[in-house]
């Protein structure tokens, strides 16, 4: 039996070894990969509304089954998608901010009617209305006849750098003007909010900043692929070697931007761009310019001022966030599970698989209605449509769970209960 099995394995034919192989791998996929996501969020009035009106939650997510990996699904559904999504014909507003400055806004209206609702899409780090993934977003809004206006930042897009200021991932001032200028252009319809990666940062402080405005205006709001907690998420794209390389790409993008505009330059700032210009990463740009940029004692402090895990309390919007467990731009125990576990108005699903803006699914992922933009589709067409004002209610009753939750003492049941929920996930999340 022995010599039989020890023949067999040294003349093993080939097609033999593949099929192991592949059997193998298909096992590991199954019971490794495919997953049903975790929600984060309060057993409250939101997680109920989620439940039953969002059907992707309640199924596992399948990963293409080729492109498993985070920093292969971050770079594929780049690629993949940017071959797949048509430039979209936008109509472009330029608008003019208090102190001069413009932002442009991309309206996609084809086929809306007038009066239909509008969501605000805050792209990434560089990212702007041509982007692939937020072609992905617009498409899949279009598509259910929901008008998007895509707010791109300062000096990007095309977009005229008029004074010496350009964007950042705290400051939301300009958002708060886009959203109250979107509000006094549509007066009478429902307004939703969507955040990419910093531009969920840039949404999320909006969110928390200015919550009493932002309640007044959004109705509904969603962050994908965020990097929660930024020390810890830069730390993490600074990792070699993989993701080093994502991080350098980034850094390199950031230093063409701003070595485009002579109005950056100048003895009266208190950068040198020749030293900007040669930042290899994220936190060498953002200590060498950004952090100075815009007041700051230095890096740290910045990014103290950005991070959004320890924010969520403040928020008074209903916001759903999509984030992967393997993301290489924040590691699973940077995403606030507990604190959304004890949030009326944040819930976070989390996949195991899906890296940055990726969630790429599908043996040939050339479908245009991927995971993300059918995620984003399904909650805003329940939240903005809302024929039977049902997400309204649900909303009055989260401030009400907002409220018993806030005035609740540490040790009462309600606590208990959400530190047990908390518990919970992050004990089901361990195996991601």
């Amino acid at each position: 039996m022995l010599s039989y099995l020890y023949n067999y394995l040294t003349n093993l034919p080939r097609w033999h070894l593949v099929a192991i192989v592949l059997v193998g791998y298909l096992i590991y996929y199954l019971m490794e990969v495919v997953k049903r996501p975790i929600l984060a969020v309060s057993n409250g009035p939101f997680k109920k509304y989620l439940r039953k009106h969002i059907p992707t939650l309640e199924h596992k997510f399948w990963p293409t089954f080729w492109c498993v990996e985070s920093r292969a699904q971050t770079v594929f559904a780049s690629i993949l998608r940017s071959n797949i999504m048509p430039l979209v014909e936008y109509r472009r507003e330029v608008l003019t901010l208090k102190d001069g400055g413009q932002v442009a806004l991309d309206w996609l209206e084809t086929g809306c009617d007038p009066e239909s609702p509008v969501i605000i899409i805050l792209p990434g780090l560089t990212g702007e209305s041509q982007a692939e993934y937020i072609k992905c977003l617009v498409t899949a809004a279009n598509r259910l006849g929901i008008r998007t206006v895509v707010f791109t930042n300062r000096g990007l897009g095309g977009v005229a750098l008029k004074t010496p200021r350009l964007y950042c991932a705290s400051n939301c001032e300009d958002l708060s003007e886009v959203v109250k200028y979107v509000k006094q252009t549509n007066p009478h319809v429902r307004i939703g909010a969507t955040g990419i990666s910093m531009g969920g940062l840039i949404l999320g402080n909006y969110l928390a900043r200015h919550s009493d405005e932002a309640k007044s205006i959004l109705t509904a709001a969603k962050i994908i692929s965020v990097p929660w907690d930024v020390h810890k998420g830069c730390a993490s794209i600074e990792q070699p070697i993989l993701n080093n390389l994502l991080g350098r790409h980034l850094a390199s993008s950031l230093c063409r931007t701003v070595s485009k505009y002579d109005i950056l330059r100048g003895e009266e700032f208190d950068w040198d761009m020749n030293q900007v210009l040669q930042s290899k990463t994220i936190k060498q740009f953002d200590s060498a310019f950004t952090s100075k940029h815009f007041g700051y004692k230095d890096v740290d402090s910045y990014y103290t001022d950005a991070t959004l895990h320890n924010k969520l309390h403040q928020i008074k919007v209903p916001l759903l966030c999509l984030s992967a467990a393997d993301d290489p731009f924040q590691p699973l125990d940077a995403i606030p599970i507990k604190a959304a576990a004890k949030s009326s108005h944040v819930a976070i699903l989390i996949t195991a698989r899906g890296g940055h803006i990726g969630f790429l699914e599908g043996w040939w992922p050339a479908n245009k209605d991927q995971y993300m933009g059918r995620l984003f589709g399904q909650y805003f067409s329940a939240a903005l449509f809302d024929p039977d004002n049902e997400f309204y209610r649900t909303a009055q009753l989260m401030m009400e769970h907002n409220l018993t939750t806030s005035t609740s003492v540490p040790g009462s049941p309600t606590n208990q209960a959400a530190s047990a929920t908390a518990n919970a996930i992050r004990k089901k999340s361990i195996p991601f």
